[in-house]
């Protein structure tokens, strides 16, 4: 009876990062041998996707919602949003800077030419500085989320919770209502993300069979800046742990399961719940902390895009043979921090929020296209290294308010759980 438990207790279960894994090999293989007939799998990646940015607006406004009601008092509201804020810009400036220098230094946009009859057909959206900031104020809140308008919603999460708070006791009905429904949209997204083996090996199918190899190999050395200098940032991250007196070693091993889930969906905001879950049990978070920085960071701070966005701001103006001036350098620094912000959680964001970084500097927005090719296997790179830097961040100043448990941090051996705890 004893021998049967012990079998029982070593028979091996794949995680669901390790399913993801599985699942998009699987997919690159049935791509590559099925060439265009993998196109009838395209309805299960676009359902799998549909499903995403289903939860994306009622998943962010209540993990906003609950995390600044979870707080004391306004007092610690302003304490913790200001520090996360500061961060979070800091990093975002730097991460920007990043992806120029490492365009100026490998010059990925030099010899590459844009190929003929991709100019004009699609002009990507568009938005001004000015435009960006005005926006971020929702007019009609019922309209912001209609429209997946994240950045509005958390305006209005935002007030909504700060007024809440303000109230007492007067507001505790409405307090437990935002509770369960929180837990609804957890236990909805955890139903979600379990078919995410699935999606990802009909969205890697169809890419592959449609686009093949071809188009990664003619922008080679742009991918490889890329992935460099998101490599280089994501070091950084374990710089920063390190100097807050922790071990960057067991950041890095604990966020496996969440890095692997960001890539496989290539959406910050489906991975949320299990960032804040694995937060909370696993790095000793405070409940105060990943309830409330963490979402805030999963809508606002993007580093990854950010370097996307210098470099590609870079890369446009060598292929277009245009010289870049400091002062345009400094813009692009501005443009793409705001940029970054306005990027939608879910697939594809990036792109649209592109051409507002490139026309505030003039550069054309023809080469758009000439990326799109590649740029659903780099956004799976950066959202890793987005969901990785909210969860540095969060835990960075949950350490320095003093309520991180270092016991739980340091247990490298404590339990693994792909379920979210309030």
């Amino acid at each position: 009876m004893g021998e049967e438990k012990a079998l029982e207790k070593k028979t091996f279960k794949f995680r669901l990062w390790q399913k993801v894994i599985i699942g998009m090999l699987l997919g690159i293989l049935f791509g590559h041998f099925a060439g265009k007939d993998a196109s009838i799998l395209k309805p299960i990646g676009d359902i799998y996707i549909s499903l995403i940015k289903m939860i994306v607006i009622p998943l962010v406004f209540f993990a906003v919602l609950y995390g600044i009601t979870s707080l004391s008092d306004a007092e610690t509201f302003g304490r913790l949003g200001l520090k996360a804020v500061c961060i979070y810009f800091c990093t975002t400036v730097f991460a920007v800077t990043t992806g120029m220098v490492f365009a100026n230094i490998f010059k990925p946009g030099i010899g590459v030419e844009l190929p003929s009859g991709l100019t004009g057909i699609v002009t990507p959206e568009t938005k001004s500085l000015i435009s960006i900031f005005v926006g971020m104020v929702p007019s009609n809140p019922i309209k912001a989320m209609a429209e997946g308008n994240t950045v509005q919603v958390v305006i209005f999460a935002f007030l909504t919770g700060f007024s809440l708070i303000t109230i007492g006791d007067k507001g505790k009905p409405l307090r437990d209502i935002i509770v369960s429904a929180t837990n609804l949209m957890f236990k909805m997204v955890g139903l979600v993300i379990s078919l995410t083996p699935y999606g990802v090996f009909a969205l890697m199918a169809h890419v592959v069979g449609e686009h093949g190899f071809g188009i990664i190999g003619t922008l080679g050395k742009f991918a490889l800046v890329v992935c460099g200098a998101l490599a280089f940032h994501y070091c950084v991250y374990g710089i920063v742990v390190f100097l807050s007196g922790l071990n960057p070693f067991i950041f890095y091993k604990k966020m496996t399961n969440a890095q692997m889930l960001a890539f496989a969906t290539a959406s910050s905001k489906a991975t949320l719940v299990t960032a804040m879950s694995d937060l909370r049990n696993k790095m000793g978070v405070s409940k105060q902390s990943a309830s409330f920085i963490l979402p805030l960071g999963a809508s606002m701070n993007m580093d990854a895009t950010s370097i996307y966005f210098g470099i590609c701001s870079v890369f446009f103006a060598q292929m277009f043979g245009v010289d870049l001036s400091l002062t345009q350098y400094v813009i692009i620094i501005f443009a793409s921090t705001v940029g970054s912000i306005g990027a939608a959680g879910f697939p594809g964001g990036g792109i649209i929020m592109m051409g507002m970084v490139l026309s505030s500097v003039g550069l054309p927005l023809d080469g758009i296209y000439l990326i799109i090719g590649i740029d659903r296997f780099l956004e799976m790179l950066r959202t890793t290294i987005n969901i990785t830097g909210d969860c540095m961040v969060t835990l960075i100043v949950d350490n320095m308010e003093g309520t991180l448990n270092k016991k739980i941090y340091n247990d490298v051996d404590v339990a693994t759980s792909e379920k979210a705890t309030l």
